[in-house]
């Protein structure tokens, strides 16, 4: 085993409704009633840690105190994106994700807010991922023969396969796996290699209760050729890499 390394179009809006207002309407009276409508739940704004930090004790028993998940088919949620946690929780709280542990899931997040969900995200998103180790050993038949088990997924991470339209898994995840916080792509690094492989299994099923499926099926749409053992190596790989420490070079970690 081995580890692996629009702001324009609103301002000429506004200037137009303003114009529009000075030739056509009459003043409003003093102290006219303000409108008013009642909001379903607070519109969530960017996370605070502190507060989501408290408010995801209850996420330690499955999870681990710092996203570091020990327990079997729990993920580990360190390091993820903030958007990426908060938008989960709601799935999970809508009772749009079903599979997994859904069943578990759905009660702690249907208690959550919007601003909870996004404190929770931002609280984990600080956290450091471990790392695990991916599985080296020599495939000894089929078409990836003598090639280490973690290596058909290395190639599929690092260069996809452009024969099948398989675009490389790092070109939104990240050459480390670190994911990305702008389109809420997850973070794989450290990933247990059995939990990935069972989302993985369930994207190419291709099919979703999601609402909203655009994750879901740009991911469908990768994994939809990909084998058992590509699936394996890929959720191996992942539970291996890792982000280099800050300050190493490829020569202080070889001596």
């Amino acid at each position: 085993m081995r580890p692996v390394h629009a702001l324009a179009g609103v301002a000429c809006l506004a200037l137009a409704a303003v114009a529009y207002a000075q030739s056509t309407a009459v003043a409003a009276p003093d102290n006219a009633p303000v409108q008013t409508a009642p909001l379903v739940e607070k519109p969530a704004s960017w996370g605070d840690a502190q507060a989501g930090q408290s408010k995801a004790g209850a996420c330690a028993a499955c999870h681990g105190l710092d996203g570091n998940a020990m327990q079997q088919n729990a993920p580990r949620i360190a390091g993820m994106p903030e958007r990426y946690i908060a938008d989960q929780l709601h799935l999970f709280k809508s009772g749009q994700r079903t599979s997994g542990l859904a069943a578990i899931m759905a009660p702690f997040a249907s208690i959550l807010s919007a601003q909870d969900m996004r404190d929770v995200g931002a609280w984990y998103a600080k956290q450091t991922s471990g790392t695990g180790v991916a599985d080296d050993t020599l495939i000894a038949s089929g078409p990836n023969a003598d090639l280490k088990f973690y290596q058909v997924g290395e190639r599929l991470f690092r260069n996809g396969d452009a024969t099948r339209g398989v675009p490389a898994c790092m070109a939104c995840h990240g050459p480390s796996g670190a994911g990305n916080p702008g389109p809420a792509y997850p973070a794989l690094h450290g990933q247990d290699s059995a939990y990935l492989a069972r989302r993985l299994e369930e994207y190419r099923t291709g099919t979703t209760t999601y609402t909203h499926a655009t994750h879901f099926k740009l991911m469908a749409d990768v994994a939809k050729t990909l084998t058992d053992e590509e699936i394996k190596s890929l959720a191996s790989y992942a539970q291996g890499l890792h982000t280099r420490a800050p300050g190493t070079t490829k020569e202080s970690i070889r001596r």
